[in-house]
């Protein structure tokens, strides 16, 4: 039995060696076990990212679009405002008078009539408008907002005037039924008129300012989208290209705050180039 016994303990595992058996496991488990805490520990203590927000800019004061100035309601004053533009740019003005001569004044009706005029001139020859405003005035008497929105579209179509002409002249009565006041717009800054006008659907900025130039007689008013004068302007200053509205803009501040003048002024000097060239009907 002794020799049996002793051969058990002999065959089995010694004391010493369970005991570094169970000392390790319990290292390991303290390895496992304070890993995890400074695991826990990171998560615990990271600092989330700080958000950058960033604050949109302040917003600037809208640059005014149209300098102040008495307004342009007779030759007299056109022909005063005429000296003041020609001693802000002598040389590009006076080669203009010379083809051009003095502009006309071409003072409209500041309310509904002078507004549909112009609408009616829209990306037509000035023969074609003046003949669609004789008609309107024949077949509409008085030519005012009550007449156009009481009228069918057969009527209008009559007096020449495109689908797109008609949606405007008819949005534009019924503006005026429903509260605006083109005789009013006068006392408004050119701003606050022009904004008041492109509102109208079928009113877009160069009807609006066409509107300031010739009902209200402003004498800033720039309508840098007509065609004309940037083909004006290419000519008098010699310019490969056409200007585009932004780029006539541009150009036109040399004569602020005399744009109107100088639109006038174009026009005229467009004019004489054409008749020089023999070009009729313009």
């Amino acid at each position: 039995m002794a020799g049996s016994v002793s051969k058990k303990r002999g065959g089995g595992k010694s004391a010493k060696t369970v005991a570094r058996k169970t000392s390790a496991k319990r290292s390991a488990t303290k390895k496992r076990k304070t890993v995890v805490k400074r695991g826990a520990a990171a998560k615990l203590n990271t600092t989330p990212k700080r958000r950058v927000i960033k604050r949109a800019p302040k917003a600037r004061a809208a640059a005014r679009r149209y300098h102040p100035g008495p307004p342009i309601a007779d030759e007299a004053a056109l022909a005063a405002a005429l000296t003041g533009l020609q001693a802000l740019d002598p040389e590009t003005i006076g080669a203009m008078l010379v083809v051009g001569g003095p502009p006309p004044l071409r003072w409209r009706e500041p309310g509904f009539a002078g507004l549909v005029a112009i609408i009616v001139s829209q990306q037509v020859s000035v023969a074609s408008a003046n003949a669609m405003v004789a008609r309107l005035h024949a077949a509409f008497s008085p030519l005012d907002a009550a007449s156009v929105l009481a009228a069918d579209e057969a009527k209008l179509k009559a007096c020449g005037l495109s689908q797109a002409k008609m949606k405007a002249l008819k949005a534009l009565a019924e503006a005026t039924a429903n509260g605006l006041d083109l005789s009013a717009l006068a006392a408004l800054e050119a701003e606050a008129a022009h904004d008041a006008l492109i509102a109208v659907k079928g009113i877009g900025p160069w009807t609006a300012d066409l509107f300031l130039l010739f009902c209200l007689g402003h004498p800033d008013a720039f309508p840098a989208g007509d065609l004309a004068l940037q083909e004006a302007a290419r000519l008098a200053l010699g310019l490969k290209q056409r200007p585009d509205a932004r780029k006539l803009e541009e150009i036109a501040e040399r004569w602020r705050p005399l744009r109107g003048v100088a639109a006038r002024l174009l026009w005229a000097y467009y004019r004489g180039v054409k008749q020089r060239a023999g070009v009729v009907g313009q």
